[in-house]
């Protein structure tokens, strides 16, 4: 990490200080929103002391953020389009980062002040579509360029159907744990534990299955509320000192040939698939001549773009031999023919196993771009720990006593958190970014509904409103902060 600051102008080492403070002070208070909801069942219960509740979850999204790899991260970055993020190291590109975290900050914050369990997830994919409208706006690009629709749908669809999935699921397990023991003591409140029985805790056997589901909710939640925070740090790093950050300097000489044999397979591949592909592609009509001066994104470029990042990985065995300016241009040229792939996987007309060969040829595209250094993963994993930490108070009140009108029983705390924890790890799986919050909060209604404790109507009212409002209040911030931005800019 030394490295990082090494060379570098002062005005420089501020902006990147700056960017970097931003990016943890979202994870910080994403700590407050997320992180608080995996404590809140087993604080509430009375399942584990809150000191020691928020140390293991601290523990457990460290674990979370370490071992869960960068799919969610990268899902989130390429909601931008393509030809942002290929010329984000451009005094737009860092408008467009402090923009959309500076909204992010201003919502979580304010959401945070009234104890309602709003999404961080929402709040930062909200920024994200705000900032990529924006700059379609500005530059009279259409709308449909603007941003990485198809990303977008695919993120929405896994935020609207997780919470619904939460709700139904919690509501099941509830009820097939009161078929399955009636009678259990598990179906109590703590306050009615206190006075019934005169116990502050749960039963054993109830209070093991809390704290285990409470920790593998910290646990997903760090593989993938923290990957978020990656994501916008690798975003920081590309824009502020691209020379360090565009690769990874670390890449074996292994690596590097898989990229560059990736090349190869892809030009095969198209011309493989030639009577399919010829007229999208533009085969055997573009020239190496043909790309421009300002590079862009053009599928009719493909095969002078194959061409030039061949030519550039031609004997490389490590990317630290290439200049700065070459780490740009190979970046450019990845990232440009993954964006394309993409597009032909989504034509009519390849079969199954196509499409699955094409995948894999991204992914060996990408090895090398779609990385994290690990104090990037280190500093992500304890903001959000100390977020925890500091606010958690106000989410457990809400989640414990305020979405239904009685207060949870033990039974209700394990149904929503199994279910948290099950979502949002299959979420992980298909690198899907999905809120903690909602699910949580949702799983928890839905054991209320199941109970028939019934539901706290302000209280479901405001989350809903949140769910509602966070999407296109934060576009709605970062689109304004990106244009006042690049009015001074400009």
């Amino acid at each position: 990490m030394i490295d990082l600051f090494s060379g570098l102008d002062a005005w420089v080492l501020v902006s990147l200080l700056l960017a970097l403070t931003f990016v943890l002070a979202f994870e910080f208070i994403n700590g407050f929103h997320d992180t608080a909801n995996a404590v809140a069942t087993v604080i509430y219960t009375k399942a584990m002391p809150p000191h020691l509740a928020v140390f293991f979850s601290g523990v457990f999204n460290f674990l979370g953020v370490l071992l869960g790899g960068v799919g969610v991260a990268y899902a989130i970055v390429h909601l931008l389009p393509v030809e942002l993020l290929i010329n984000v190291n451009t005094g737009y590109g860092l408008a467009m980062v402090f923009s959309l975290l500076a909204a992010a900050i201003t919502w979580n914050l304010g959401t945070w002040y009234f104890g309602i369990p709003a999404s961080s997830s929402h709040t930062l994919i909200g920024s994200i579509l705000g900032v990529g409208l924006a700059n379609a706006l500005i530059n009279d690009i259409p709308l449909g360029d603007g941003v990485n629709w198809q990303k977008a749908i695919d993120i929405a669809m896994s935020l609207v159907v997780s919470p619904m999935a939460g709700f139904a699921i919690a509501a099941l397990v509830l009820i097939g744990l009161k078929w399955w023991r009636p009678l259990s003591k598990m179906h109590k409140t703590p306050e009615q534990r206190r006075k019934l029985d005169d116990k502050k805790h749960p039963p054993f056997w109830n209070r093991l299955v809390l704290v285990i589901s409470a920790m593998g909710v910290s646990f997903v939640h760090g593989s993938n509320d923290g990957q978020k925070g990656i994501g916008l740090i690798m975003l920081v790093l590309i824009g502020i000192v691209p020379a360090k950050f565009v690769l990874d300097l670390n890449s074996t000489t292994y690596q590097i040939e898989r990229t560059r044999d990736a090349t190869m397979h892809l030009s095969q591949f198209y011309q493989r698939n030639a009577a399919t592909l010829g007229e999208f592609l533009a085969l055997g009509k573009a020239q190496s001549s043909d790309l421009p001066e300002q590079f862009s994104c053009n599928p009719q470029q493909t095969e002078p773009t194959i061409a030039a990042l061949q030519s550039s990985l031609q004997g490389v065995t490590d990317y630290r031999a290439l200049d700065a300016e070459k780490r740009v241009e190979v970046r450019r040229y990845l990232l440009c023919l993954d964006d394309t792939a993409k597009k032909v996987g989504k034509l009519p007309g390849l079969d199954a196993r196509e499409k699955a060969d094409l995948d894999k040829l991204r992914k060996d595209l990408t090895a090398t771009t779609e990385y994290a250094p690990f104090w990037v993963i280190v500093a992500v994993a304890l903001a959000l720990g100390l977020g925890t930490m500091v606010g958690w108070k106000r989410v457990v009140l809400t989640v414990g006593e305020k979405i239904g009108k009685q207060g949870m029983t033990y039974a209700q705390g394990m149904s929503a958190q199994i279910t948290a924890a099950c979502a949002i790890g299959m979420a992980n799986v298909f690198a899907l970014p999905v809120s903690t919050t909602h699910v949580l909060s949702s799983g928890v209604a839905g054991t209320m509904v199941a109970n028939k404790s019934g539901l706290q109507g302000g209280t479901v009212k405001t989350i809903l409103l949140a769910w509602v409002l966070t999407l296109p209040a934060s576009m709605g911030l970062a689109a304004g902060l990106f244009w006042l931005a690049s009015k001074a800019l400009g």
